[in-house]
């Protein structure tokens, strides 16, 4: 079935993944009505703009909704706060629907891309949630620690992305991988490392934390 707006048909897929990406790695997430109601409309707003700009190559309401949100689902569920940044947004996943299970966040997304970033622009005022910062730029245009944790998906490859990652952050790293094994890079450890299925088509994926070490006989900062 192609891609249509859903409405609160959006919900059945949207519960199913936000209880078992977590509940597959040990971990829960509670999902408050406010946040079901912003990923119902926010799931329609990516069909409506998919009609004319090419924002994520699902093609089917399953394929959808793993795509846009079971990375955020897993990332949710585990310890996280302060500014978070996303290097490559794209159709907004998983920063914005991290976002919104996580209001808490100070996020900033990073998209250089003109027709990505009016979208990303456009879900925010839908969103009410001014407080999404939306920088038009490239990874390598923003500044050295410039967040707490750096996240992306699939901007550049694993070994790429850790290095870029641990300059833009100040305590941790998040990787975001299908089978490739995680990279490695000296003064970072692999301090979390979760293997899940997106639920509602089956791929395997896997997210690896890196937490940056200190240097001796300082404390390593809240990640």
């Amino acid at each position: 079935m192609p891609l249509a707006r859903l409405g609160n048909g959006w919900l059945p897929r949207i519960e199913r993944v936000l209880h078992e990406v977590p509940a597959s790695c040990g971990l829960s997430l509670t999902l408050e009505a406010a946040a079901r109601d912003q990923l119902v409309s926010w799931l329609d707003l990516v069909v409506v703009w998919s009609e004319r700009v090419d924002l994520t190559a699902a093609r089917d309401a399953d394929t959808l909704v793993d795509l846009l949100l079971a990375d955020a689902a897993l990332l949710a569920s585990t310890p996280l706060s302060g500014a978070v940044i996303d290097v490559g947004s794209g159709v907004g996943a998983p920063a914005i629907p991290l976002a919104i299970l996580r209001p808490n966040l100070s996020m900033t997304l990073v998209e250089p891309r003109e027709r990505r970033a009016a979208f990303l622009r456009t879900s925010c005022g839908t969103l009410s949630r001014p407080d999404i910062r939306l920088l038009r730029a490239r990874s390598m245009e923003v500044e050295n620690e410039s967040c707490d944790v750096a996240i992306s998906r699939a901007t550049l490859p694993p070994p790429l992305w850790l290095p870029e990652g641990a300059r833009l952050a100040k305590s941790s790293v998040w990787v975001l991988l299908g089978q490739d094994e995680p990279p490695t890079l000296p003064s970072w450890i692999a301090d979390l490392d979760l293997s899940y299925d997106w639920p509602l088509t089956g791929g395997r994926r896997r997210a690896v934390r890196y937490t940056r070490q200190p240097a001796h006989g300082v404390s390593a900062p809240g990640s």
